[in-house]
């Protein structure tokens, strides 16, 4: 991610500023920086993933405009939520689609 991150300090800073640091600065700042290790695509691909098997829709949109910009295309997006189908529920994947074809 070549973006800073800001969304932790945006949404949480005064509420939660510990959360909120440990989301823009560890998270984002540190682990998605490592792109010698995973590329910001297969970060990408592995965290939509994730958030679809553990059915944590609220933070699926956020992720799928980052996927989109680290290179995720609707090719890809489509293989992968219909795949997903069948490991962690339909209603899951019907859901991730239904977000997925707004930004795709």
């Amino acid at each position: 991610m070549a973006k800073k991150q800001t969304a932790g300090r945006d949404n949480l800073g005064e509420f939660a500023p510990q959360f909120a640091a440990l989301n823009d600065d560890v998270l984002f700042g540190e682990v998605w920086a490592k792109e010698d290790e995973l590329s910001a695509h297969d970060r990408s691909m592995i965290t939509i993933s994730a958030l679809i098997s553990g059915g944590n829709l609220e933070q699926l949109p956020a992720h799928l405009n980052i996927g989109k910009q680290n290179g995720i295309t609707k090719e890809e997006i489509v293989a992968m939520i219909t795949h997903l189908a069948f490991y962690v529920g339909w209603p899951k994947a019907w859901s991730a689609f239904n977000l997925a074809k707004e930004i795709w």
